[in-house]
């Protein structure tokens, strides 16, 4: 699977399970898809398990970087997980300024932009959990098919996000591309960006140095 595939592919798993969450019931938002869902914050929807699986995925990603370097496959992958995440975290903050969309849990009305006390627009957690694992996907997918399943951890998020009124359909789509376009750009040659400005110490991992 080539990665011209795997953007169609990925943005299909997104929404496969939010229309299963949908009604027949009208839609607005710029996809015409946004309403707000039946509020659920119970079992594994709880705004609770969402951070564990959030900062769960950071904490991995960070832990994972600082040891194993930068010097091998792996630790490469994991820096430019971070880079990704950094870099698209950062450009979600400045479009939800920009966009200043209330949430639902501010309105029922998903047409509402550009209000001066909203940050909806786009998923700040969708953008920086799709921008984690797209690195390992786009390096590993290829020879351990399984790698796909971690495409898995942002489909949930971002189904969650909407369960519980944090984000409107299309916030969610456009922080898993957002995510996704991070995590493509920065897969790259040459040195991380995090990495590079880094201590010897820590470019060659805590596991080097034991």
């Amino acid at each position: 699977m080539n990665r011209a595939r795997l953007e169609p592919l990925a943005l299909a798993l997104l929404l496969c399970p939010l229309c299963s969450i949908s009604t027949a019931q009208a839609g607005g938002g710029p996809l015409g898809i946004d309403y707000r869902v039946t509020y659920d914050n119970s079992g594994i929807w709880n705004r609770t398990n969402q951070e564990i699986v959030l900062y769960g995925m950071m904490g991995t990603v960070g832990l994972g970087a600082l040891w194993e370097g930068g010097e091998d496959r792996l630790g490469k992958t994991f820096w430019q997980s971070a880079d990704a995440a950094v870099a698209s975290g950062l450009t979600a903050t400045a479009l939800k300024y920009v966009f200043s969309r209330e949430r639902p849990s501010q309105t029922d009305d998903p047409n509402r932009w550009f209000t001066g006390h909203g940050q909806s627009f786009p998923s700040g957690e969708v953008t920086v959990t799709s921008a984690l694992v797209t690195p390992f996907v786009l390096e590993y997918g290829r020879d351990h098919p399984a790698v796909y399943a971690l495409e898995a951890l942002p489909v949930y998020d971002a189904i969650a996000r909407v369960k519980v009124w944090g984000h409107w359909q299309t916030d969610v789509i456009a922080g898993f591309a957002l995510g996704f376009a991070g995590g493509y750009f920065l897969h790259r040659p040459g040195s991380p960006f995090i990495f590079s400005v880094m201590p010897r110490g820590i470019q060659i991992g805590f596991k080097k140095q034991f």
